[in-house]
């Protein structure tokens, strides 16, 4: 079982059919491939705060009585409006101990730092310091599985985000499911994920510019207009996998 927001639905990993695979398909890809089949369902949906996951998505799941769950959350409150930590928290915690005292092992994850990402993320980083701590916290209490990506500097290289600098790719992707079924245990798994990539080729200055630019026309405008209108990506969007199915190897 699989909830929280457009990280979790995929975004912006294509799976070839116009829809997105992500690190919980390809987690739950690796499980089938282990056991010969898992039942998985994927509530994820862009857009989503804390808040909105823990009404809209944990009665469905807990409904479902998982035996794993993800849960990743948090992004969209610390980018929007009237950020409050301590009620992130509090919601980050209540979801994680409703999913465990259901009998779930539940799995979640930090925020790396986006800094080097999208250099305007420092305004952010305070944010993303208080959720990060939140998450820790939440975990140390409800017994969840934390995988701190905000500990490796990998998780911070371009590379593996997208174009939009808030999600990540598909070699991104592939990373978080790696270092998930790393923290599981599971059979074949191993620490590799944690690898730095190749030291990047020098690039000019008016490159640089010219990619802030096209990131601004193309990304940061678009989504400063929309969140003005009080408008939102995850409006009228529906879990791509609501209920529980059969995933084969």
């Amino acid at each position: 079982m699989a909830i929280g927001d457009s990280s979790t639905e995929g975004l912006l990993d294509p799976d070839g059919n116009g829809g997105y695979r992500g690190w919980a398909n390809r987690l739950a890809e690796r499980l089938a491939q282990i056991q010969g089949s898992v039942l998985y369902a994927n509530l994820g949906v862009r857009g989503r705060r804390t808040r909105q996951i823990l009404e809209q998505q944990l009665p469905t799941a807990l409904a479902m009585r998982p035996d794993l769950a993800t849960l990743f959350s948090g992004t969209n409150d610390v980018v929007g409006r009237g950020f409050d930590a301590a009620a992130v928290a509090a919601d980050i915690e209540a979801i994680q101990r409703a999913l465990v005292a259901a009998g779930a092992t539940v799995l979640t994850f930090t925020l790396p730092d986006l800094t080097p990402v999208m250099p305007l993320a420092w305004r952010l980083a305070p944010r993303v310091r208080a959720l990060n701590a939140a998450v820790r916290a939440a975990c140390a209490q409800s017994g969840a599985i934390l995988l701190d990506f905000a500990a490796h500097p990998v998780a911070s290289d371009a590379r593996l985000w997208s174009e939009d600098r808030l999600h990540a790719n598909a070699a991104g992707h592939a990373r978080i499911a790696a270092a998930l079924a790393h923290a599981l245990g599971l059979p074949g798994s191993d620490d590799s994920w944690r690898l730095q990539l190749p030291p990047l080729a020098a690039t000019t200055a008016a490159r640089r510019l010219a990619a802030e630019l096209r990131w601004w026309r193309r990304h940061l405008l678009p989504w400063a207009w929309q969140h003005l209108r009080g408008r939102s990506s995850g409006d009228g969007q529906r879990p791509k996998r609501p209920l529980l199915a059969e995933l084969t190897a």
